[in-house]
């Protein structure tokens, strides 16, 4: 890989960022199985406080069970929860799972919307699921921030919040809309991978030469 020059200001960072990270993760997806935008928006309000791996356990059952929004708006909350237990928060989720379905199902007709301003009227969907539904289901604008956007783009100095929506405004003001749910994909596999929350690897990390916390960060190898 040729030598990139340090970027100067965050904007420019940013986008030395989306091209290091597009080469090293060129196929880098959403980690929950899906087949639809239901079943997407299903997975993600379940994969709170849980791993991506754990939901994918789960939710075959779940989806087989109740394929469409109209069949879990009409579920027993007792079996809702049984199925989705070993995700953790079995109950809030089960009530949000039921809540989005019977809202989905009440409010569009059975179809999951795509505008952000409707996605986050339903119960569970914070703008973090809704941008996952947008930008992996819909192809449309969006940059979901989890704990890995959060710490990476704290690392790189892109922003000095600590907010995760302000977080995303801050990185949406970076970059073009076509590249949000790309880069953010691709930071989340690169905090999985590399820049891990104890103990980064600088010493692997292909942004290492344009990052300004390289070889800072105590336990960083």
């Amino acid at each position: 890989m040729a030598a990139v020059a340090r970027p100067r200001g965050a904007k420019a960072r940013a986008t030395a960022a989306v091209e290091l990270l597009r080469e090293e993760y060129p196929d880098a997806h959403c980690a929950l199985n899906h087949s639809n935008a239901y079943e997407l928006l299903s997975a993600t309000i379940l994969s709170a406080q849980t791993t991506d791996e754990r939901v994918n356990m789960v939710t075959p059952t779940l989806f087989a069970k109740y394929p469409t929004p109209g069949d879990l708006a009409g579920a027993d909350p007792e079996e809702v929860e049984t199925i989705i237990q070993s995700t953790g928060f079995f109950h809030a989720k089960a009530k949000s799972l039921m809540g989005m379905a019977q809202a989905v199902e009440s409010r569009f007709d059975g179809e999951v919307p795509s505008a952000l301003d409707d996605l986050v009227t339903l119960p569970g969907v914070g703008r973090k699921t809704a941008n996952v539904v947008r930008s992996v289901w819909f192809h449309e604008p969006g940059l979901p921030v989890d704990t890995h956007v959060t710490r990476l783009s704290a690392r790189l100095k892109l922003t000095a919040e600590k907010d995760p929506v302000k977080i995303e405004l801050d990185l949406d003001s970076m970059l073009p809309p076509g590249e949000w749910g790309d880069f953010s994909l691709r930071l989340i596999e690169h905090g999985r991978r590399i820049c891990d929350a104890r103990k980064p690897r600088c010493s692997k990390c292909t942004l290492a030469g344009i990052c300004p916390s390289a070889g800072r960060i105590a336990g960083a190898i």
